[in-house]
């Protein structure tokens, strides 16, 4: 065969070898935007270096191995003793204590640590998602954990340290340890209140042996799980550690992980606890869904930044592409078509990184004022981020025609992961009826969320008259649980509109308030009115490699 015939030609090179950090635009102008001046160099000097890392051809590596070779299952060693111990490819490992290092379990307390491991986070996960869960769990575990001073003191410096070991001991004996979650059980799913898992208690104050089975138990190898079950007086949460003091290891099976449709690189389990697990009370009985819910208000901010890595790694990966691929005498970026298409791809990227961003920074100031903008925010935010994710990805992949149907141009994997965080921590319907609940019970949530949106009125007329079609659906919430989810995508638009007007560049600000919130757009991406400024949204998008 002539050797003529393999020559090729018209394919665009691989998007590796960038920082993934400053190429994004909207990104790094979100950390200059809420950090103070006096951390933003060192803030920058690290995102950047976890940027290059994370845009690298090794790490991407990784990355494909990791999810290559997903984790397997070791119930005994090799002489019949029960382990349950999770076996990782290295490429896992190399992520995992690339991404502690970096901080990204360390923001309680630290000054603009919200905002700085939230990029973080955004920047590891756009180089792989699967990992994103034991930090993330990690993370959100410390305002639990505070419920009891003692264990906190114990625990949290453990949490918050950028030192990764894998082997489990005692945590006494540990620089740096991780922590997962089981929450949810067979009967009842997100409805843990029918959870049936038993705590007895022991002689010792707060110390308990618990009996049951967890459905879904999130990064089974950690050091230790918060779990819910039933106590004497109710609902109660706990710290289950894997390694006792004395070194012995705790009652912990695993039965299986799951099979699931994408993060392969990551564990799920089933786990039984067998009447002898021993477990240490967090907070009062009967208080667990109280106690447990900062973690899972954290997780779900989680879900809101992992949807928007991987939104803005499709939408890179889209314009890169069809920045080099030619077709129909030009370069695919040129063709009016394809650029509406790109154009309104990024602008979705980027309303979900600015709200994602602007949430983490309510986390760092911390008062009255913005935690009742989180009340309400979080839940909207999750809700209608994670799920534009879906469409957005597989637009993206269209993007690359046949190139990215196959599983080598790494888009297959960023559409298998882009439906979880819509499920993880609560799917749709438990958002929308959070956003519910948030308004008929907490009076300031509404009024953060008034003054969060009233900032931008008067900017522009299609997002002022998408604020007052908000006030009339909020006048009567009669029958609201029916339109619960238009409630609250309702929400997510105008927040996401109001921060775009105030704070990104005027032609991104004008698309999106012409099409998400004009009417002025369809249901499919690339519908964007031909009259705006595609061709500055795209290079805005693009990433210079």
């Amino acid at each position: 065969m002539a050797a003529s015939t393999h020559t090729v030609t018209n394919q665009a090179p691989p998007l590796v070898g960038y920082d993934v950090f400053t190429s994004d635009r909207a990104l790094a102008e979100a950390v200059e935007r809420h950090l103070a001046p006096d951390l933003l160099e060192e803030a920058r000097e690290d995102l950047a270096l976890l940027g290059r890392a994370s845009g690298s051809a090794q790490v991407r590596e990784w990355g494909e191995q990791a999810n290559a070779h997903p984790p397997r299952l070791r119930t005994h060693d090799r002489y019949g003793h029960r382990i349950d111990e999770v076996e990782f490819h290295p490429a896992w490992h190399r992520l995992l204590g690339r991404s502690v290092s970096a901080g990204l379990t360390h923001a309680w307390g630290r000054p603009g640590g919200h905002v700085r491991r939230a990029a973080g986070f955004l920047v590891a996960s756009q180089a792989e998602a699967g990992h994103g869960c034991p930090v993330s769990m990690t993370h959100a575990a410390v305002p639990a954990l505070r419920a009891e001073p003692e264990l906190a003191a114990v625990w949290e410096p453990a949490a918050l340290s950028h030192v990764y070991e894998r082997e489990l001991r005692p945590v006494a004996e540990k620089p740096g340890v991780l922590l997962g979650m089981a929450m949810t059980e067979k009967q009842g799913g997100s409805d843990v209140r029918t959870n049936t898992t038993e705590a007895r208690p022991l002689a010792a104050d707060g110390e308990y042996v618990l009996t049951g089975h967890k459905w879904f138990c999130s990064a089974p190898m950690s050091d230790a799980f918060l779990v819910l079950a039933q106590a004497p007086a109710g609902l109660t949460c706990f710290l289950v550690p894997r390694v006792l003091a004395d070194g012995s290891r705790n009652a912990f099976a695993i039965q299986r992980l799951k099979d699931k449709l994408g993060n392969r690189s990551n564990a799920s389990a089933e786990v039984e606890f067998d009447g002898t697990t021993w477990a240490r009370r967090v907070g009062e009985e009967g208080r667990g869904l109280r106690t447990i819910m900062g973690m899972v208000a954290a997780t779900r901010l989680d879900c809101v930044l992992g949807s928007a890595a991987l939104m803005r790694q499709a939408v890179a990966q889209a314009v890169h592409h069809a920045s080099y691929r030619s077709a129909f005498g030009g370069p695919l970026v040129e063709k009016p078509l394809m650029r509406n298409v790109l154009a309104d791809l990024a602008v979705e990227s980027e309303a979900a990184t600015v709200l994602a961003m602007r949430l983490a920074a309510a986390y760092d100031a911390g008062t009255p004022e913005e935690s009742a903008l989180l009340r309400i925010a979080v839940p909207a935010a999750k809700y209608w981020v994670t799920k534009r994710c879906v469409p957005l990805v597989a637009e993206a992949l269209e993007c690359l025609g046949g190139n990215g149907y196959v599983e080598e141009s790494g888009m297959p994997r960023l559409l298998r992961e882009s439906p979880l965080n819509s499920v993880w921590e609560g799917s749709g319907n438990v958002q929308a009826l959070d956003v519910v609940r948030a308004l008929r019970t907490e009076p300031a949530a509404l009024d953060a969320l008034l003054r969060e949106v009233g900032a931008a009125r008067g900017a522009d007329h299609r997002l002022d008259r998408a604020i007052r079609g908000v006030l009339v659906e909020l006048a009567d919430l009669e029958g609201v649980e029916a339109r619960a989810r238009r409630l609250t995508e309702r929400i997510a638009l105008v927040l996401q509109g109001a921060l775009l007007v105030r704070w990104a560049p005027p032609e991104v600000a004008d698309a999106f308030c012409a099409a998400r919130l004009g009417g002025d757009g369809g249901a499919a991406f690339g519908t964007l009115p031909h009259t705006l400024d595609l061709r500055a949204l795209v290079e805005r998008a693009r990433v210079d490699v």
